[in-house]
């Protein structure tokens, strides 16, 4: 493995053969945070052989600043806020709601164009595997994290390619387990550690979540 990373399918590709070698899952589960996500998530599911579904979550950008995550909703009403940024920024209370009510209802569009109808998966007892195509403040992950905790899981593992060491500790205090291969200390972004990282669109991730579930 070596940076850059050519693109999300061989992120997916070089984090199974991590997880295979460094954890034992018995049950596993993998849940994809889409979109960037999805394509990562898919070859771990291939790998294992095992199930492939969503979890839906979306960030919570500051106001006047949409890149810098003040917190994330997930699915189940869950909200994780990062109150060193909203006290940073001054953000107050009707501003978090207004940015909330807005990717709250994103969030529930979401889940009706990709799972339409289809049931949730039970995860009750599974070893749950998040991932993404990257961390960068870690704010999503957390709520995708909180959110897995809810239901009970056997473990919880985060594998995701890149992200910072601040990051990776961060969720590292939360999960059974980190898997992420590449750490650098001079991260600005997720996308400048690959060489192909075009957005991905809502077409692709139906696409492979209706290609897995036939599977």
């Amino acid at each position: 493995m070596k940076l850059p990373i050519p693109d999300r399918e061989t992120a997916g590709r070089w984090l199974a053969e991590c997880l295979q070698q460094q954890t034992t899952l018995r049950n596993p589960l993998i849940l994809a945070l889409p979109r960037g996500g999805v394509p990562v998530a898919f070859e771990i599911a291939n790998a294992y052989k095992a199930p492939l579904d969503l979890m839906l979550v979306r960030k919570l950008g500051a106001p006047h600043f949409p890149e810098l995550a003040m917190g994330a909703i997930a699915s189940g009403n869950i909200k994780v806020l990062n109150q060193s940024v909203i006290r940073a920024y001054h953000i107050d209370d009707k501003e978090i709601a207004a940015i909330e009510a807005k990717e709250r209802h994103e969030l529930e569009r979401r889940e009706k164009a990709y799972r339409g109808q289809r049931p949730h998966l039970i995860l009750q007892n599974r070893d749950i595997v998040l991932v993404d195509d990257g961390l960068a403040t870690g704010s999503t992950m957390l709520a995708a994290i909180d959110a897995v905790h809810l239901q009970s899981p056997a473990s919880v593992t985060v594998a995701v390619p890149v992200a910072p060491p601040q990051s990776v500790e961060l969720v590292e205090s939360k999960v059974d387990q980190v898997v992420c291969p590449f750490q650098p200390y001079d991260f600005s972004s997720i996308g400048q550690w690959y060489l192909q990282f075009d957005q991905v669109s809502d077409a692709e991730v139906k696409q492979q979540l209706q290609e897995a579930w036939r599977e």
